[in-house]
C-alpha cells in the first residue's frame, strides 16, 4: 500500500531523499492552523505512513512562518456548539496521540516558529523533535478556559519533568526553542537557517539504519506512554467537558477579541 497524496487536502508531500517522506503543514496563511479537516488529516496519515513500504523515516514541518496554531476558532466554536462535533474531535484527537505512537517509522519534527494545538502534540510526539531558536511553544488549554488534553498528559511529564510540565501548561507560559531544549521537552535547538537541513540529515540517517533495530526500539520506548494511557484518556474526556461550560465560551471571545479572558473564578469540583 502507497500513501496517496491526492487524499489530502491540507497535508503537503515531498520526498526530500530515498525513503524519506516530509509533512508540511501547508496553510500559511493562517500559520497553519487546522480546521476540521486538517484535524482529521493528522489524526490518520500515520496509519497510510505505516503501510507504506516505501517510507522509513518522517519530517513534519510547517509552511512559512509558522510550525502549527492549532485548532483554528470555527473548530473550536463547533466543539463548544454541537455535541456531534465535540464526540468527533475527542476521538480524532485520541487517535491522532495513539496513531503516532504506534506508527513504526520514526518521525522527526522540525518546529520552526509558533507550535499549538494538534501541530504541537505531533510535533512533541515525535521520535526526536528539532526546535528552531525562534519557535515558540505552548499549550493554551488553560487560558482557553478547558483542561489541557491534546498530548501534554502524556508526553510531558516524561519530557520535562512533573515540576516543569505543571507549570507550564497551568500557566500557558510560551517557551522558545533554547528554553525547550534546557528543560528537556524537545530533543534538539538549533538556528533557524539550519532547521530544514538537520531534520533532514536526521531523518536520512534514519532511513539508511537497521530498520527492525529502529523500529522495534521505538515500540519498546512507546510503551512509557502507553502506561500513561489512563492519564491521557482522562485529560482529553476532561478537556471536552470543559468544551461545555462557560468558561471555554468566555475564552474563546477573549481569543477572538485579543484580550484577557474573564473567567467566573468558579469550578464544579
Amino acid at each position: 500500500m502507497t500513501l496517496d497524496p491526492s487524499q489530502y487536502r491540507q497535508l503537503r508531500f515531498d520526498r526530500p531523499a530515498d525513503k524519506v517522506l516530509r509533512i508540511t503543514f501547508d496553510r500559511p496563511e493562517t500559520y497553519n492552523s487546522l480546521d476540521e479537516t486538517g484535524h482529521r488529516e493528522l489524526a490518520y496519515v500515520w496509519r497510510d505512513i505505516d503501510a507504506d513500504s516505501s517510507i522509513n523515516s518522517v519530517i513534519l514541518t510547517g509552511a512559512g512562518k509558522a510550525f502549527s496554531s492549532g485548532g483554528d476558532f470555527g473548530m473550536i466554536r463547533s466543539i463548544i456548539d454541537d455535541h456531534e462535533a465535540r464526540a468527533r474531535a475527542w476521538k480524532e484527537a485520541r487517535d491522532l496521540v495513539y496513531n503516532v505512537i504506534n506508527c513504526s517509522r520514526p518521525i522527526i519534527s522540525a518546529i520552526n516558529g509558533p507550535a499549538v494545538g494538534a501541530g504541537l502534540v505531533a510535533g512533541l510526539l515525535a521520535d526526536i523533535s528539532i526546535a528552531g531558536e525562534r519557535a515558540r511553544i505552548v499549550d493554551g488549554h488553560t487560558r482557553l478556559g478547558v483542561a489541557a488534553g491534546d498530548s501534554a498528559v502524556i508526553n510531558w511529564p516524561l519530557l520535562c519533568g512533573m515540576a516543569k510540565a505543571k507549570y507550564l501548561l497551568l500557566t500557558c507560559r510560551p517557551i522558545d526553542g533554547r528554553e525547550a531544549e534546557r528543560i528537556g521537552l524537545v530533543s534538539l535547538c538549533v538556528p533557524d537557517d539550519e532547521l530544514q537541513d538537520r531534520a533532514l540529515e536526521t531523518a536520512v540517517s534514519l532511513a539508511e539504519g537497521a530498520q527492525g533495530a529502529i523500529r522495534w526500539t521505538k515500540y519498546a520506548l512507546n510503551n512509557w506512554y502507553r502506561m500513561a494511557g489512563p492519564a491521557f484518556d482522562a485529560s482529553t474526556a476532561l478537556e471536552m467537558l470543559g468544551f461545555t461550560g462557560p468558561d471555554a465560551r468566555e475564552g474563546l471571545e477573549a481569543h477572538l477579541e485579543k484580550r484577557t479572558p474573564k473567567f467566573s473564578g468558579e469550578s464544579p469540583l
